[in-house]
C-alpha cells in the first residue's frame, strides 16, 4: 500500500512534537516552527486528498498494527482529506494575519504559548478528523477543550479569563455527556472502534435488545457535541468567547473549533449509529427544531449588538444553527448542504473577524458602532474584506453564502413535513442577516450628512498601514469565498463522493 497512508498519523504527530518543541523555544522560533508545521501538514493533507480521490478508496492505519478491538485506528477517505486540508489552510491564514497582533496583545514572554496552542489545536482537529476510535476521539475533544481556553485567556484581562472560565464550565458539561455517552456505547456494544461498534449496533436494531439504553446513548453524544460546537440554548460563551480574544484567536476559533466537534458528531452518526437508525430515535428531528431556533435567536441577538466583534460572534451561533438545520432534514442533500455550509462559516468568519480587526486599528482600537463611522475609506481592503465577507453572510450571488442557503433551500424538497419549515427559517434568518450585516456596512463606508460636522469622520485621515501579509491573507479569503461560490459544483461533488465512502 502507498506510503501515503501514514500522512494523516504523521501529520497528527507532527502538530504535536511541533507544540512540544515550541514550548521551549521564544516566541519568534515558536511562530517559524508552528508556520513550517502547518505548511507540511497542509501538503500531507493535500496529498491524502489526492490519494482517495485519485482511486476511490478509503484507507484504515492501525496504530501499532494490534487489530480490533484492543488498537486504535485512523481512518482517511475523500471527506477526511478534503476536511483537513481546508481546516489547515483556514488555520495557516488566519495565524499569518494575525502575526503583529499577537506580538503585542500577548506579553513578550507568554508568546511562544500561543504557537504551543495553535499547535495543540490543530492536531486535535486532525485527531477529531482522521480518528476512528471513540475514545481517541474524547482525548482529543479535550486537548481541544484546554488548547481554547488558553487561547481565549493568552490576553491575559479580565473580559478574556472570564470568557475562558464561562466557555470552560460550559465545555465541561458538554464533555462530561459526551464520555457518559461513550461509556455506556462501550457498555452496550464491547466495541471503542468505529467499525465493530456499527456491526454491535445493528445487532441491537435488529434484536431490539438495550433500546432503551441505546436511545440515551444517542441523546447524551448528540447534547454534549451540541453544547461544545455552541448550539443554542447553550450559545452563551460565544459573544465573549470570540469577541474578546486577539483577533488571530477569534478567527481559529469561530471557523474551526465549532466545526471539528459537529465533524466528530457526523463520523458518529454516520460510522456508528448508521444515519437511517437515527430515524427511530427523533433526533434527527430535535436537531432540526434547535438549528432553525438558533437560525432567528442568534440574528435577533446579532442586531441588538453595538461592537462590531460581538455582533459577528452573535451572528456565529445562527450559522451553526444552519448546520444542525441541514443535518436535522435527514436527508443526503441536506447532509451535504450543512458540509457545505462549515465550509462557507469558516471561509467567512475568518474574514470578518481579521478584517474587522483591522478596522478597528484604523480608529485607534475604538470598539463602539459611532466611531467606526467611514473607517472603511480609511482602511480600503479591510473595508471591502469586511463588505465581501457580509455579503456572502447575506446570500449575495456568487458568494459561498448563497450557495449555501440555495443548497439548504433545494435540500428541504426532499423532506415534505419540513420542507415549509425550513423555506421560513432561511427567508426570516437572511432578512435578519441584511439587517445586521449591512447596517454596519453601510455605517464604515458612511459619508457626514449636510451640516453635520465632520470631526471624527475617519475617511478624511489618512489610510492606516495593512502589511503585505494581511493584504495577502485577505485576498487569499475572498478569492477562497469566490471559488466556493463559483465552483461549488467540484466541492459538492467531492462531499458527496466522501459522504459515500462512509
Amino acid at each position: 500500500m502507498s506510503f501515503i497512508v501514514n500522512f494523516p498519523f504523521f501529520s497528527i504527530i507532527l502538530a504535536m512534537f511541533s507544540g512540544i518543541i515550541s514550548s521551549a523555544l521564544n516566541g519568534k522560533w515558536a511562530k517559524r516552527i508552528c508556520i513550517l508545521m502547518l505548511g507540511i501538514v497542509l501538503g500531507l493533507s493535500a496529498c491524502v486528498l489526492y490519494y482517495t480521490v485519485e482511486t476511490g478508496t478509503q484507507f484504515t492505519y492501525m496504530m501499532g498494527h494490534f487489530p480490533a478491538p484492543w488498537g486504535n485506528e485512523i481512518r482517511a477517505g475523500v471527506l477526511e482529506g478534503f476536511m483537513a486540508t481546508f481546516f489547515t489552510l483556514i488555520m495557516i491564514l488566519s495565524v499569518l494575519s494575525g502575526l503583529g497582533r499577537i506580538f503585542s496583545d500577548v506579553e513578550p514572554t507568554k508568546v511562544n504559548l500561543f504557537f504551543v496552542l495553535v499547535d495543540m489545536m490543530m492536531s486535535s482537529l486532525l485527531a477529531m478528523i482522521y480518528t476512528n476510535d471513540l475514545f481517541t476521539g474524547y482525548v482529543f475533544v479535550e486537548i481541544n477543550t484546554i488548547a481554547t481556553c488558553g487561547m481565549i485567556m493568552i490576553r491575559q484581562n479580565g473580559h478574556g479569563i472570564l470568557a475562558a472560565i464561562r466557555y470552560f464550565v460550559m465545555s465541561q458539561i458538554g464533555s462530561g455527556l459526551f464520555l457518559i455517552g461513550i461509556s455506556l456505547l462501550y457498555d452496550i456494544t464491547g466495541q471503542l472502534l468505529m467499525v465493530p461498534a456499527r456491526e454491535e449496533v445493528e445487532h441491537i436494531i435488529s434484536t431490539g435488545a438495550y433500546m432503551t439504553p441505546f436511545l440515551l446513548v444517542i441523546g447524551l453524544i448528540s447534547i454534549g457535541l451540541g453544547i461544545k460546537s455552541g448550539l443554542y440554548p447553550f450559545h452563551s460563551w460565544i459573544p465573549d468567547t470570540y469577541g474578546y480574544a486577539t483577533p488571530a484567536a477569534s478567527a481559529i476559533l469561530s471557523s474551526l473549533v465549532s466545526k471539528g466537534y459537529i465533524i466528530l458528531l457526523i463520523k458518529i452518526f454516520y460510522r456508528v449509529i448508521g444515519f437511517k437508525n437515527l430515524f427511530q430515535t427523533h433526533i434527527l428531528d430535535i436537531l432540526f427544531v434547535f438549528g432553525i431556533i438558533a437560525m432567528i435567536m442568534g440574528s435577533i441577538d446579532a442586531i441588538r449588538q453595538r461592537d462590531a466583534r460581538r455582533m459577528i460572534a452573535c451572528s456565529s451561533v445562527a450559522q451553526i444553527g444552519y448546520i444542525y438545520m441541514g443535518i436535522g432534514l435527514g436527508t443526503e442533500a441536506g447532509m451535504v448542504a450543512s458540509l457545505f455550509h462549515i465550509l462557507t462559516h469558516a471561509a467567512t468568519k475568518a474574514m470578518l473577524f481579521l478584517s474587522v480587526a483591522s478596522l478597528y486599528e484604523a480608529v485607534e482600537g475604538k470598539t463602539d458602532y459611532d466611531s467606526l463611522r467611514g473607517v472603511g475609506y480609511r482602511n480600503k481592503l479591510a473595508g471591502f474584506t469586511f463588505l465581501v465577507g457580509s455579503l456572502s453572510m447575506v446570500g449575495f450571488p456568487m458568494l459561498s453564502g448563497f450557495v449555501s442557503k440555495a443548497f439548504f433551500a433545494s435540500a428541504a424538497l426532499e423532506s415534505s413535513t419540513k420542507m415549509y419549515f425550513t423555506w421560513a427559517a432561511l427567508v426570516i434568518s437572511t432578512t435578519l442577516n441584511a439587517t445586521y450585516f449591512l447596517r454596519m456596512v453601510v455605517n464604515i463606508y458612511a459619508l457626514p450628512q449636510e451640516g453635520e460636522s465632520v470631526r471624527g469622520h475617519y475617511f478624511l485621515e489618512e489610510r492606516s498601514p495593512y502589511t503585505k501579509t494581511n493584504g495577502f491573507v485577505s485576498i487569499a479569503l475572498i478569492g477562497l469565498n469566490l471559488f466556493l461560490g463559483m465552483f461549488s459544483n467540484h466541492v459538492v461533488d467531492l462531499l458527496m463522493k466522501g459522504l459515500s465512502m462512509f
